[in-house]
């Protein structure tokens, strides 16, 4: 017999989102097995948050969907974290939940599960009658790829239990979705545009995740304006060979970043969300305006005046149709003191504070990119050590992974394992602090049993960085953060995988060729120096 939970993998299978990633109940586990059978690849995780952390990382790094599968109730409740990260990042996701069975007059798990998934503004569909199953599903796919957010079906198990009926599959929403050409700017846009611009003389031209496809456009305005350039967090290395490029704008600027963008009076804001820490809070240029170039141009982003002209257009058509009306310029700014400090300049030049036993985190980072070999995947966590390992220049954008839309540690060893899967023909390197990867250290089972090729760099301070360092700022006991320096290198031997404790920097090297050569996974637990704090911390909480 054909059961309706067959008629649902059938329908997920032909949206060919190739990896789903999975932790098993009742009201799932029958359609996850038939969606494996019909040749998805199933990543089953240990944590069902981990599940939709690392379906965001595969659909940011392939530039798609992904796919997750819980059970009903306290399966689907363990979401509520990676809902929200993944709505505020745009990005689009189908979870399939399940629902407590409709037959049932009381069952244990049940939980009024739409008010939860709707609160963290992603949607939520129940399907409760057997005709719609196939469309609904088909739908929510339709929707996710849209509106760029996670979608949540909920199908009572007894419902997918029942024969289904013989009906043709749905069209499947990649051959539904429009395929819009891209938006050409309003010539009057561009005349208005270009005298915002003329009347600038100190711009700086910024790029976000909507101009990855612009980069060259990106240059030859930043050299047309002689202006030097620089990415949001979530587009970093989009500039990593350009010479004037100051990398990293917003709360991860370097310091030479902060005293260009100091000087500014215009910033040109190409295909960016124009959020909070984009700009610091407006402290980063704080006497410039902004002219956004983007296919929804805002004029309040998070509470604050973001910007104060738009140009509303694709980013790189935006961009040349700058270029055929702007006049060059006599080249002032862009020369090379400029070029030889952002050559040399190190991103954060407080003074070293060596205790013993540990490294400082700039060291290790700047000793972690000279050994990692080009072309690797890298993934950045959340938390303090995360503004380090931002920086590493010359890392393209197309081999860097970042999300922090949401704020929330712990997502490091998810979104490793995403990447993983998307780009399974390279090494993945993630990197974390101790806090954030102990949240779900159980993950390192889930990559050792699939075979996962990832090597975790932990920059141990053992504590919950940001805190220790708020705290001490305000002149409070930081004794609640502070947890002692687990031996990660050890759990993960535990694991079954590779685990250095590394006490000297310069075995990196060495290190990196035995981890090529083991074809397993790895840790590597840096102990690092928890006296130094990040230029973020240390301008947002000054000591008192």
């Amino acid at each position: 017999m054909r059961h309706n939970f067959d008629l649902l993998a059938d329908v997920v299978a032909q949206e060919k989102i190739g990896t789903c990633f999975s932790l098993l109940g009742d009201a799932n586990m029958n359609f996850a097995t038939r969606l494996s059978e019909a040749g998805c690849t199933m990543i089953y995780v240990r944590h069902e948050h981990c599940a939709v952390a690392a379906a965001m990382a595969y659909a940011r790094k392939t530039r798609d969907m992904g796919l997750a599968t819980v059970t009903c109730g306290p399966g689907l409740t363990q979401l509520m974290t990676a809902l929200p990260a993944a709505v505020r990042a745009r990005l689009p996701l189908v979870v399939i939940a399940g629902e407590p069975p409709l037959k049932a007059a009381w069952y244990n798990q049940q939980i009024d599960q739409a008010p939860l998934v709707i609160a963290t503004g992603a949607a939520y569909h129940s399907i409760h009658w057997p005709g719609r199953i196939a469309t609904a599903t088909r739908d929510a796919f339709l929707q996710a790829r849209r509106e760029r957010r996670p979608v949540v079906l909920g199908i009572p198990f007894d419902l997918q239990d029942l024969e289904a009926r013989d009906a043709a599959l749905p069209i499947p929403s990649h051959q539904l979705l429009p395929k819009p050409s891209p938006m050409p700017p309003h010539p009057d846009d561009v005349v208005e545009a270009a005298k915002t611009i003329a009347a600038a003389k100190k711009i700086v031209v910024m790029a976000g995740l909507g101009a990855t496809h612009a980069a060259e456009a990106c240059r030859a305005l930043a050299e047309r304006c002689d202006a030097p350039l620089g990415t949001t967090l979530p587009a970093r290395g989009l500039f990593h060979d350009e010479p004037f490029s100051l990398g990293i704008l917003g709360g991860f600027a370097t310091d030479l970043a902060w005293e260009v963008c100091a000087e500014a009076d215009l910033i040109i804001a190409v295909g960016g969300s124009l959020s909070k820490h984009n700009s610091d809070g407006g402290k980063l240029w704080p006497k410039a305006d902004v002219l956004q170039i983007d296919t929804d141009p805002v004029a309040v982003s998070q509470g604050r005046i973001a910007a104060q002209s738009h140009l509303r257009a694709d980013a790189r058509l935006g961009v040349e149709a700058l270029l055929d009306v702007l006049p060059p310029r006599q080249i002032q700014r862009r020369n090379p003191d400029l070029a030889n400090a952002i050559a040399t300049r190190v991103s954060d030049s407080a003074p070293a504070d060596s205790r013993p036993g540990t490294h400082d985190p700039r060291d290790a980072i700047a000793a972690l990119d000279a050994a990692l070999p080009d072309g690797w995947q890298l993934v950045n966590s959340s938390g303090h050590c995360s503004y380090y390992a931002a920086h590493m220049p010359r890392r393209p954008y197309e081999e860097f992974l970042t999300i922090r839309e949401f704020g929330a540690i712990g997502n490091g060893i998810s979104f490793a394992m995403g990447v993983a899967l998307a780009r399974p023909d390279v090494p993945v390197v993630m990197f974390d602090g101790d806090g954030s990867l102990l949240m779900h250290i159980q993950e390192l089972e889930t990559i050792q049993r699939h075979n996962l090729n990832i090597l975790i760099v932990a920059l141990n301070d053992g504590a919950y960085g940001s805190e220790i360092h708020k705290l001490r700022a305000e002149g409070l006991s930081d004794e609640g953060a502070v947890f002692g320096r687990t031996d990660l290198a050890a759990i993960a031997r535990g694991f079954g995988l590779g685990g250095e404790t590394v006490a000297d920097l310069s075995t990196l090297p060495d290190l990196v060729k035995v981890f090529t050569a083991s074809g397993t996974a790895a840790v590597w637990d840096i102990p690092i120096n928890d006296r130094i704090a990040s230029p973020v911390i240390r301008r947002a909480h000054p000591p008192k």
